[in-house]
């Protein structure tokens, strides 16, 4: 059912990866409009709403694009604990061997001092917690984070396979989008380094918001 629900769902893309890295790419899944679902991700945080009662046909997610090979490890970061709900959110992770269920209630998670919960999932922490999933075996095919409990997720630090998933971005909208390593996210254009991608927004955007200030507008 779950690949179903993939195949259905209203993807909204923040990017399409053009090389073989990953990224998230968000969607909602509600085929009845009957729920008040949600995927948004920003500032370092995704962030999953289902509001409404559980057995609606209704889920959030998001997809990570550019996966292969087979599974070695998985983790991320709930706000709270009390976010982990009956097992979502999950991992997704559909196979050659079929479809594996990775949810936050199958491992222990770590406790930060602020309260955030990690949950890792390797074959080690999964055998740990008393293996009550089996660890995802075969050729990778598609690998979701889905939220599919009425509740809602703030997920960051999100992992796959050693690799930190985020979305990459079309084009700067800020210079700050340029700043902290933040230049590498960039696909269309891409950048060598942050100082190309500063002269790029500054070219394509700052001119007209500076013309736009000096006589007394401000951009939509």
């Amino acid at each position: 059912m779950k690949k179903l629900i993939l195949a259905a769902a209203c993807a909204v893309a923040l990017v399409f990866a053009g090389t073989a890295a990953a990224a998230l790419q968000t969607w909602t899944y509600d085929p009845a409009h009957a729920c008040d679902v949600a995927s948004t991700y920003s500032d370092g945080t995704l962030h999953l709403k289902k509001n409404c009662p559980t057995a609606t046909n209704a889920s959030a997610g998001a997809g990570i694009t550019g996966v292969s090979g087979t599974f070695s490890s998985a983790s991320f970061t709930l706000a709270s604990a009390s976010q982990c709900q009956g097992g979502s959110p999950r991992f997704n992770v559909v196979t050659s061997d079929g479809t594996f269920f990775l949810g936050c209630n199958n491992v222990t998670p770590t406790i930060a001092s602020n309260g955030a919960a990690t949950y890792t999932f390797t074959a080690a922490t999964l055998a740990a917690a008393g293996q009550q999933v089996p660890t995802p075996t075969g050729t990778i095919d598609s690998v979701d984070i889905v939220v599919d409990v009425q509740g809602t997720a703030d997920l960051s630090h999100i992992q796959f396979n050693g690799m930190n998933e985020v979305p990459k971005r079309h084009k700067p909208e800020s210079d700050q989008q340029c700043k902290d390593g933040r230049w590498k996210q960039h696909e269309s254009p891409k950048f060598k380094n942050q100082g190309a991608c500063v002269s790029y927004y500054e070219r394509h955007h700052g001119k007209h918001e500076s013309n736009d200030r000096e006589h007394g507008k401000e951009r939509s």
